[in-house]
């Protein structure tokens, strides 16, 4: 396993997250996007896994009336495998239990079968099914709850 950290998404981290963005989605974010999470949205809160200096993966939740949507989470495909998702999700469990988030919630595409094994992992449920969800391909997305979250510690 490799040596990385995990903390607040900064600018300063933005040109790294567009790489890992850029190399796990189809449809990246843009520049513009990532900052105004950053810099403006106040329901966003954001991490970053960074291992000596670069950035090899990033994840999001925004807590919008008592819930957490996660957003995104990504690694950069040479550090995949390793536990950096695993880390960044417990990060953002961490985040909403801090911010007394009771439920969790997510889309991921139903091919994604790494991602949803993550998700249970981490006590995520299958609850339902969003049609054509995605643009690129109009591929189903599975919603996913984790609900009566608390710490892990």
């Amino acid at each position: 396993m490799s040596g990385f950290r995990i903390m607040p998404l900064q600018l300063e981290h933005i040109d790294g997250v567009l790489e890992v963005d850029s190399l796990s989605f189809t449809i990246p974010w843009s520049r513009p996007s990532f900052e105004n999470e950053t810099l403006q949205n106040d329901f966003a809160r954001y991490v970053v896994a960074v291992d000596r200096g670069k950035v090899i993966g990033y994840a999001g939740v925004w807590i919008i009336a008592g819930e957490g949507q996660i957003t995104n989470i990504a690694v950069h495909p040479d550090f995949r495998g390793k536990g950096t998702a695993c880390k960044m999700l417990e990060a953002l469990i961490d985040i909403c239990v801090c911010e007394s988030v009771s439920d969790m919630t997510l889309e991921v595409r139903k091919s994604n079968l790494a991602a949803i094994n993550l998700y249970k992992k981490h006590g995520f449920v299958q609850e339902g099914i969003r049609k054509q969800f995605y643009a690129d391909n109009k591929e189903d997305a599975l919603i996913m709850w984790k609900h009566a979250i608390q710490s892990r510690t």
